[in-house]
């Protein structure tokens, strides 16, 4: 008796599918190379500027909107110049935040190839370049994140129009600040813009700024997030110890190492 699908019995033969195309090997994971991109110092203003910002964004909430009551307290002691205080803390802060305006700003020039003002500003070629790329990837039309080290192009050009906010934030402070002394230096120095806008609209100026920036923060951590994520570079990390891992390739061919190789 021949058993099914044995040889001799007609249409119960197995038949074996014909091979296909061998299946191409998966690329080799590209080697990555720690990189100390961030140097102490900018480290140390990036975590200042975001303490400041906390601190101001508080003080400044509760002077347009104070909802702690300065009453004394039945059969107790009276709760204390709070106003006073916050107006106090806001000021005092406010001037540590210029400090790391101007320290970020000197260093732009005496920072390291990733801290420098051309990664702000895209005056070189191959930064140009990565404009429409850095677009395209934010607006999910793109998979790849822009080939860069440091900051890609976009991200510089939004960090340029994020420190002007800080300037007029600012200096619309100050304004309002030299409002209690009509006749002080801070007058002098920042008085002169209620000639032409009112107190009120600077005061608005000042107040939509920091919705301005929360915003900017929202987005930042997400991109650092989306960027740490799909390349595994320690995105996010390298803010706390100034080192990211990066593909060889990148750092062979980077222009920010070659300097004279792009202008």
């Amino acid at each position: 008796m021949t058993a099914p699908g044995a040889p001799g019995r007609p249409g119960t033969q197995a038949r074996v599918p014909p091979a296909g195309p061998p299946t191409p090997a998966a690329p080799a994971p590209p080697e990555l190379v720690r990189v100390r991109v961030w140097d102490v110092p900018l480290r140390v203003m990036h975590w200042t500027l975001v303490v400041t910002i906390i601190v101001l964004t508080a003080t400044g909430a509760y002077l347009a909107h104070p909802f702690l009551s300065p009453a004394q307290a039945p059969g107790g002691p009276a709760t204390g110049f709070i106003m006073g205080m916050a107006r106090a803390v806001h000021i005092t802060t406010g001037w540590i935040f210029v400090d790391v305006l101007i320290a970020r700003v000197a260093w732009a020039f005496a920072g390291n190839r990733w801290a420098r003002w051309d990664q702000l500003l895209p005056v070189r070629r191959h930064r140009r370049a990565l404009l429409r790329p850095s677009v395209e990837y934010y607006l999910f039309r793109r998979l790849e994140a822009p080939p860069v080290i440091g900051h890609n192009p976009l991200a510089g050009t939004t960090y340029l129009v994020l420190f002007a906010m800080f300037g007029v934030q600012a200096f619309t402070g100050f304004a309002l600040e030299s409002l209690v002394n009509p006749h002080g230096l801070m007058w002098a120095a920042t008085g002169w813009i209620f000639r032409f806008v009112q107190v009120p609209v600077v005061r608005l100026t000042h107040y939509l700024i920091m919705f301005f920036t929360w915003g900017f923060i929202i987005h930042h951590v997400y991109s650092a997030w989306l960027v740490d994520r799909e390349e595994r570079s320690g995105e996010i990390s390298s803010i706390f110890t100034g080192w990211k891992s990066v593909p060889r390739s990148r750092i062979d061919s980077a222009p920010e190492l070659h300097p004279g190789d792009d202008q």
